[in-house]
């Protein structure tokens, strides 16, 4: 039984959308995993999505915005704006490349660091229930994650970001 709806699409259209939209089923999911991120991180005032900025700093050279904004999947007016409550915070520092002035390198200040350790054995706490309520089947949902994001199966072949300037 097929009870249209104003629009002209019938229930049972909005029922399978429901059952079977994998763009809705992975956004739902990624809200919930955020959100239990969000609440372990509450103690250190920090948000799962800063979680995973300030890890994507952490590393020997500071990296151009660009390259954050397309690991993080972001463009760089978000990446921008997500940046600014850390600069503020003093966790973070934006400077220009040396080199090429157009480029904006990011780096962890030392309270930045500081805070990532703290936050790292919450994450890895949070992070093994997460893995434990999967039954043994995170490394099959990160693979298909992984050929979701880099195209794989959709005809496309475009990664998140791609086409973006990875340095600034």
């Amino acid at each position: 039984m097929s009870t249209q709806s104003v629009s002209g699409v019938g229930y049972d259209t909005t029922l399978h959308v429901r059952d079977h939209c994998l763009c809705l089923h992975t956004l739902r999911a990624a809200r919930a995993i955020a959100r239990r991120f969000d609440e372990a991180f509450r103690p250190l005032d920090l948000k799962s999505g800063q979680f995973s900025l300030l890890m994507s700093l952490n590393r020997p050279e500071a990296p151009g915005l660009g390259e954050v904004a397309q690991l993080l999947a972001l463009d760089r007016t978000t990446l921008t704006a997500n940046l600014k409550p850390l600069e503020r915070r003093g966790l973070v520092r934006v400077t220009r490349d040396d080199q090429d002035r157009r480029i904006r390198r990011l780096q962890l200040t030392e309270a930045g660091q500081v805070l990532l350790a703290r936050a790292v054995p919450i994450w890895q706490a949070e992070q093994s229930r997460i893995e434990a309520a999967l039954d043994g089947k995170a490394d099959t949902l990160r693979d298909g994650l992984a050929a979701l994001r880099t195209g794989a199966g959709t005809g496309t072949g475009a990664a998140a970001g791609a086409g973006e300037d990875p340095q600034g």
